[in-house]
């Protein structure tokens, strides 16, 4: 198959035809992992990860369960307001 390189938003892609994916067994939406190896990109399927919940992705980012985080810094002044601000 002889494809090319287009723009993608600030990026560049390629499309690959739905038989091929499915040739391979990938889907939309599947995790995989792109290579580079001896000059060549090779795109692996990535089984067992399943997209991850919001909160999972915070446990992650701060090492504990988010229900353990508190917020302990107090309401801070901004000063009187300068504009025609509503409160």
């Amino acid at each position: 198959m002889t494809t090319a390189i287009v723009k993608w938003g600030n990026s560049q892609g390629i499309r690959l035809p739905k038989a091929f994916l499915q040739n391979i067994n990938i889907s939309e939406n599947d995790m995989v992992d792109v290579l580079v190896e001896n000059e060549a990109i090779v795109i692996k399927k990535i089984y067992g990860k399943k997209h991850r919940t919001t909160k999972e992705r915070l446990v992650d980012f701060y090492g504990q369960d988010i229900v353990n985080i508190t917020n302990e810094q107090e309401e801070m002044d901004w000063g009187k307001s300068t504009g025609k601000e509503i409160w």
